[in-house]
């Protein structure tokens, strides 16, 4: 499972590079590292937990990729969000992104030593924020709403906020 998500992650870097970014000013990836919450519109507890995502832009100003990985933890419960979203950028001013985006979702559930697999959808709006130009350093925010497609199809509403770190 964990060899699954840095594989992903690798390939997605790979790729980014592949696509050949013909803007020096275009970071290869941007590292996402933050905390995320998460509360069941169904039922269900409140999770908190941390964040990772990697995010390439293998067509510029159409497509975006992130993959992301987040464990949340609730009393008794452990789940850990396997995410990958298709993402439509668009930029606001020098200093702000926004993107919709929408993808796969698989998440592992262990609860009192047992364990599930679920499938779902997600949908996401992300904001960027860039406060200096060279666009290094910045932050985000991302809520999200979660659709699950096994039994009781559980609801979910998510927000990550982070860290962004580029990588050129």
């Amino acid at each position: 499972m964990r060899a699954a998500r840095v594989a992903l992650m690798g390939a997605l870097l790979i790729a980014a590079r592949a696509f050949g970014q013909a803007d020096e000013k275009e970071p290869a990836a941007i590292i996402e590292i933050g905390g995320a919450g998460e509360w069941a519109l169904t039922h269900g507890p409140a999770a908190y937990g941390p964040s990772v995502a990697v995010e390439v832009t293998p067509i510029k100003k159409r497509l975006e990729i992130e993959a992301g990985v987040t464990p949340f933890f609730s009393r008794g419960q452990t789940e850990w969000d396997t995410d990958l979203l298709f993402k439509k950028p668009y930029t606001l001013s020098k200093t702000t992104e926004f993107m919709f985006g929408a993808g796969p979702e698989w998440a592992h559930t262990i609860t009192g030593g047992h364990s599930a697999n679920s499938f779902a959808g997600e949908a996401a709006l992300d904001f960027m924020f860039w406060p200096w130009p060279k666009r290094r350093l910045g932050w985000y925010a991302e809520p999200s709403y979660g659709y699950s497609f096994a039994s009781g199809h559980q609801q979910s509403m998510s927000v990550t906020v982070g860290l962004l770190i580029a990588i050129r």
